[in-house]
């Protein structure tokens, strides 16, 4: 068994392992390095066969998406820990050491994330991640560092170690035990979300997960999907429907749901007010899918809440981030609070 597994998917993304692979070879010693192939249609396989030898390959059947593309890969790797690893990360020099350094000696983190900086801003955070993710009590996710669309730039605000609600999936360090034992990620959701989703039920089984800003990496982002594509806008909201449906307790959960209801139709009939025809049809479809799969995951919520041993997770906000945000006018994470 490998102590620490770097598992890269990737899917038609040779020119991002030409650009980034080479420092992650460089600046993971001692870890094994792992490219996941999602069956692209581009030179990815022989790029990774011709210039990364050391590199050890696995090959997917099919284009599985984020979610399920990491199961089959994980499935296949023995080590104690998994990184995820996104094909458009830039790593520095002992980003490793200070994320296997601290979960090495605090048992209770079942997760960990570096900061993520832009890295095309390299003083800005990045938006996938920042340093540490939450959310607010109707499931609407943010970061120490950005807020919706406004990002801050990084001037060691939030550089202190912390526990966090969600680690991005562009970079975290998983146990794979407690991978396993939450049940990794969810196939279903393809991608978005999925990585916030196993955080949930991690947190929820009494596993920490936090933020170590000694750590750094530069993502570039948006890479698989744009940050506009009517796709990314479906699946994140199909998405975040279904993971607050799998995992909110039993009291909250009607209540939330039915205001859930009212900011998705206020969000998508701004689509429409303001001309963005694709988005404002791929709520609505995100909505009428959510309605048929809730169904399918009546048992699995069964399962998540039975399973549970916190009764009330802390880093979940109680509050709404769309009041603070547009009612209130805070802008920056430091503010919230």
């Amino acid at each position: 068994m490998d102590k620490v597994a770097v598992v890269i998917l990737n899917y038609n993304g040779a020119e991002m392992l030409r650009t980034f692979l080479p420092g992650v070879v460089t600046h993971s010693a001692g870890a094994a390095i792992v490219v996941a192939d999602n069956a692209s249609t581009d030179n990815s396989v022989s790029v990774v066969r011709e210039l990364f030898p050391q590199v050890r390959l696995l090959q997917l059947d099919r284009n599985y998406g984020f979610a399920d593309g990491y199961n089959k890969a994980l499935e296949q790797v023995d080590a104690e820990y998994y990184v995820l690893l996104n094909s458009d990360v830039e790593v520095t020099p002992a980003w490793l050491d200070a994320l296997l350094s601290f979960m090495e000696t605090h048992t209770d983190a079942v997760a960990c994330q570096p900061k993520i900086l832009a890295y095309r801003k390299k003083d800005a955070f990045e938006y996938a991640g920042a340093s540490g993710g939450f959310i607010d009590r109707y499931g609407y996710p943010y970061c120490r560092g950005r807020l919706f669309d406004a990002v801050e730039k990084d001037q060691g605000q939030y550089d202190d170690i912390c526990r966090v609600f969600w680690a991005t999936g562009a970079a975290m360090m998983v146990r794979s035990e407690s991978y396993w034992a939450a049940g990794g990620l969810d196939g279903r959701f393809f991608a978005h979300m999925e990585e916030i989703d196993l955080c949930w039920r991690m947190l929820s089984r009494g596993g920490g997960i936090y933020a170590v800003p000694q750590s750094t990496v530069y993502h570039v982002g948006g890479a698989t999907l744009s940050k506009s594509n009517p796709r990314k806008t479906y699946l994140n909201f199909r998405n975040n429907l279904l993971m607050l449906y799998k995992n909110l307790p039993d009291a909250e959960l009607s209540a939330v749901m039915r205001m859930r209801a009212v900011l998705d139709y206020i969000a998508a009939f701004k689509f429409l007010l303001t001309g963005h025809w694709s988005d404002f049809r791929a709520v609505l479809c995100a909505r009428r899918d959510y309605g048929r799969m809730r169904g399918e995951y009546a048992a699995l919520r069964k399962q998540n809440i039975e399973q549970a041993v916190v009764a009330e997770i802390e880093e979940r906000a109680r509050f709404s981030l769309l009041w603070q945000y547009y009612i209130k006018g805070k802008k920056y994470f430091s503010k919230l609070n």
